[in-house]
């Protein structure tokens, strides 16, 4: 297989990012995550600013706890009023990673890419996580917080994530039936869980770095 998609999901904290560079860079291939902003920007016209800030803003709504829109793969013309509405920006973002999955290969974290993707035979669907004491550890020594911050920043991360995941797929965020592969990185170090990813590259689309 030429081209393969890896899928990466991650709870705050888990090492989910740092994995997915890893694994880009061992392959010499893309990693996307906000640079997708850009590139929906650019695809789509609307100001790169606009997703930016559904990315932020969107966290303190309601929108994701109280209603659904699971993503069928339309996009909203120009001339509606719904063009900028946080579901067209999601739209583009999945419009961006379909093309980009024709034409290369890459790691995609976050962004519902496992749901975007689920129809396509070269993705790897992966879902990296940790036990959220472990999480609220690290998140202290790399911001330099203490536990009450660093607590509250997990927590609301994960919050937004499984809100954002099930208004636009419908599915449940955590549950282990929307991967392929889950990693809990407490039994596991960073190295390792690259490994047993690209383990299973070899074995499910016979590639390797």
């Amino acid at each position: 297989m030429e081209r393969f998609v890896v899928a990466l999901t991650r709870t705050c904290g888990s090492g989910g990012t740092t994995i997915s560079k890893m694994l880009a860079d061992d392959f010499g291939i893309d990693m996307y995550d906000r640079k997708l902003l850009r590139l929906a920007s650019e695809d789509s016209g609307i100001n790169e600013e606009l997703f930016a800030k559904v990315d932020e803003v969107v966290k303190s709504r309601l929108l994701y706890r109280v209603s659904k829109k699971v993503y069928n793969g339309e996009i909203i013309p120009p001339e509606s009023n719904d063009f900028v509405s946080d579901q067209n920006l999601f739209n583009y973002q999945a419009k961006v990673l379909k093309e980009l999955a024709e034409r290369e290969s890459y790691v995609c974290v976050g962004r519902a890419c496992d749901f975007v993707l689920k129809d396509y035979p070269n993705v790897l669907k992966v879902f990296v996580y940790a036990p959220e004491n472990i999480c609220i550890e690290r998140e202290m020594e790399r911001q330099g917080i203490d536990r009450r911050g660093a607590e509250k920043y997990v927590q609301s991360n994960n919050k937004f994530r499984k809100e954002y995941y099930k208004y636009h797929t419908g599915k449940v965020w955590e549950s282990p039936y929307n991967y392929d592969l889950c990693l809990n990185t407490a039994q596991l170090t960073y190295e390792e869980s690259v490994k047993l990813i690209e383990g299973l590259l070899q074995t499910r689309f016979g590639v390797t770095p």
